[in-house]
């Protein structure tokens, strides 16, 4: 393929939003011209949340185009799509979860506007006692394994095994004692894709689509700013009680995510004192869940460099995924390469498919393929 023909493969047509609402995923045709904006919030530590907003108008018998259609209540099942072309990706899955139909004194300006979020809602419905490896010890596997099977939702393949040996209580909602499992085990915790990922971190997992700057007709990205925060520390300290004895040993625990780049990124300085964070001892915590929880912490003070921006949805062409890496192409050697996506905002509306998002790193240097490329000289 040419030069040309590259260029050309990657401009599609404009991004559209599909919306599908109930048990039998019923697009919502009617109800497009009254639709002016869609927004979905997705990050690795929240609920991925949406907000669709309508305009609507009263008909010649009375009847409200949007709140009368009988298309939205709650706990309707919804899917949010972003197609591009013939293909589609989704954006978020969920259940509404609010209608708001507000009634201002200009009739023409009322609108309706439905909140929803992902499939975790369904597990905050009721407060659960359960005692998980009351008989025979348990395992993480086992108890994300069963807690999904009940609400018919599928556990991710790449799932991490969790800790094992376990005996534990649950007084509280599902989708609270899941987080917690996944902080116990330095997780994340992740609905995604009609799926649920509990699992570490996956900076090693196939990077989605590079995000071009300053790429000429190859461009896709509006605006890409990094921030290189020196001051974390390169490693977590704690304490723990002696294997004999009544004494404590400190332990040092030292990043041990992949590298997103050819040099680590790190707060040594020449002549500088060791940089390191000490965590708080908490009582109640086994030896695998307070080894776990600093082996997070060390991870995530690693990932020091951290950048925002702004894709053209259509351009970029798919649905920027959390939790995954991306490839970022023109920003230099320094800054340019692998990247985290630790949260991603999309938004639809008349002015296109944008898609706001924050990555994080833990290295420097251009760890694409061929380095910046020939793409990264186009101007």
């Amino acid at each position: 393929m040419g030069l040309l023909d590259f260029l050309e493969a990657r401009f599609r047509e404009p991004a559209e939003c599909i919306i599908k609402v109930g048990t039998a995923s019923s697009e919502i045709a009617d109800l497009y011209p009254f639709l002016t904006e869609v927004a979905v919030s997705a990050s690795r530590r929240r609920p991925a949340v949406a907000t669709l907003i309508f305009e609507t108008r009263r008909d010649a018998q009375g009847q409200w185009e949007v709140q009368d259609s009988g298309v939205f209540a709650p706990w309707e099942p919804i899917v949010i799509e972003a197609a591009f072309g013939s293909t589609t990706e989704e954006v978020m899955r969920g259940f509404v979860r609010e209608i708001r139909a507000d009634y201002p004194e200009e009739s023409g300006a009322a609108t309706v506007t439905v909140q929803c979020q992902d499939d975790s809602l369904q597990l905050d419905r009721g407060h659960v006692r359960e005692v998980w490896g009351g008989d025979v010890p348990t395992s993480d596997s086992i108890i994300v394994t069963t807690i999904l099977a009940n609400y018919g939702l599928t556990p991710d393949p790449d799932n991490g095994t969790g800790q094992s040996d376990l005996t534990l209580n649950q007084d509280e909602t599902d989708i609270a004692f899941l987080r917690r499992r996944a902080e116990a085990n330095g997780y994340d915790l992740l609905f995604r894709d009609g799926a649920v990922y509990f699992g570490p971190m996956q900076l090693d997992a196939e990077p989605q689509e590079t995000i071009m700057v300053y790429a000429g007709e190859a461009t896709n990205c509006q605006r890409f700013d990094v921030r290189d925060d020196g001051h974390q520390a390169d490693q977590v300290r704690f304490d723990r009680a002696e294997t004999a004895g009544q004494g404590t040993v400190s332990e040092t625990v030292a990043p041990a995510l992949p590298l997103l780049g050819n040099e680590p990124a790190t707060g040594q300085g020449a002549g500088l004192a060791e940089f390191s964070w000490r965590m708080r001892r908490q009582g109640g915590l086994s030896e695998a869940e307070w080894m776990a929880r600093a082996q997070r912490r060390a991870d995530d003070l690693s990932l020091r460099v951290r950048a925002d921006g702004e894709i053209d949805g259509s351009l970029y062409g798919h649905v920027l995924k959390v939790g995954l890496p991306v490839g970022v192409d023109g920003v230099g050697d320094r800054y340019g390469g692998i990247y985290f996506v630790d949260a991603v905002h999309h938004l639809f509306n008349a002015d296109g498919y944008r898609q706001r998002f924050r990555l994080l790193r833990n290295a420097y240097g251009d760890n694409l393929d061929g380095g910046s490329g020939l793409l990264s000289g186009v101007l």
